[in-house]
């Protein structure tokens, strides 16, 4: 198999010939240019995986060449590399999509490998979504669950929380299969977050916080450029809305929230406190469901969370 092409671009020439450097021996083909025009020249030419662009170059602004980069390649992923004078221009980038995630300068050389593998990993899934029959989609989501190992197991529970309770509810059976696969990948956003911040046993800081809160939009954009179904796209943007419109990404309310997402929604919130977490310890069953209760209204939609209490109290088998 190929190696995956990384274009960097900055206009100070001693700057690539570091990052060439720093990447002899890795697992990547690494191309470098310092003028915009030619990188997207190299983009409408190359598979390019992933774009390193600086933010502050005389002939284009890094902003104005990955919104173009966009155009020509929507798979290739976008890093804006930026001096900490332009940092709110960088987080304005990331909050509106337009990059995938921002490295201030001068950078420290880990965290660059680091953002390097996670995008690439994020151009890889999007492509394999793109061609995946059942059994790879759940492969998938299984290796994103690598990231987290205390995870293991989570996305195939959720998703059997989840197409129960749409059986219940007579939801038409290709819908049905699609919350399957949405609830399966609810979570693929989160091949952007570093391993550091989602195994952080303690407190984040703000900026980790709001790295974590990106990633429904993250993964939604990653099924979009997979042509998958609406309702698998409406589960991985919305998972994390709440009832009472203190959710995120976008704070819907009640029932603008799809009656998908609002499903897996609550799957999600159960099968996490039975679980441990690298945050807290796991709890019991009915434990789990007396906080559930204490959601309805709030974080999760009261018709659906009583529908959902009265399934597991009936299925004493999905006991872990």
């Amino acid at each position: 198999m190929p190696a995956e092409a990384i274009l960097f671009v900055d206009d100070e020439k001693q700057i690539l010939r570091s990052i060439e450097r720093l990447f002899i021996g890795s697992n990547y083909r690494v191309l470098t240019t310092d003028d915009p025009a030619g990188a997207l020249e190299i983009v409408r030419c190359e598979d390019v995986a992933v774009v390193f662009s600086d933010q502050c170059m005389p002939q284009m602004k890094g902003i104005e060449l990955l919104e173009r980069i966009k155009i020509i390649s929507p798979d290739t992923v976008k890093i804006l590399m930026t001096a900490y004078a332009d940092l709110a221009t960088a987080v304005e980038a990331i909050n509106t999509g337009e990059v995938f995630r921002f490295i201030t300068k001068p950078w420290d050389n880990e965290i660059l490998m680091a953002i390097a593998k996670d995008a690439v990993s994020r151009f890889t899934l999007t492509r394999s979504l793109a061609h995946a029959d059942e059994a790879t989609l759940l492969a998938l989501a299984e290796t994103i669950e690598l990231k987290d190992p205390l995870t293991q197991g989570h996305c195939k529970r959720v998703a059997m929380y989840s197409v129960l309770m749409a059986e219940s509810l007579g939801i038409d059976l290709e819908i049905k299969r699609r919350i399957r696969f949405g609830a399966w990948l609810h979570d693929c956003g989160k091949i952007g977050v570093p391993e550091s911040v989602l195994n952080y046993p303690g407190n984040l800081s703000p900026t980790e916080v709001e790295t974590i809160r990106n990633h429904p939009k993250w993964g939604a954009e990653v099924v979009r450029l997979a042509h998958m179904a609406p309702e698998i796209i409406n589960i991985v943007l919305y998972h994390h809305e709440k009832y009472d419109g203190t959710g995120y990404p976008y704070q819907l309310k009640a029932e603008v929230i799809p009656i998908e997402a609002r499903i897996v929604s609550i799957a999600d919130m159960y099968d996490a406190m039975i679980s441990d977490r690298p945050y807290k310890k796991k709890v019991a069953r009915d434990a789990a469901l007396l906080q559930l209760q204490r959601q309805q209204g709030s974080a999760l939609d009261p018709q659906l969370t009583d529908r959902f209490i009265s399934l597991i109290r009936d299925h004493r088998e999905l006991e872990q």
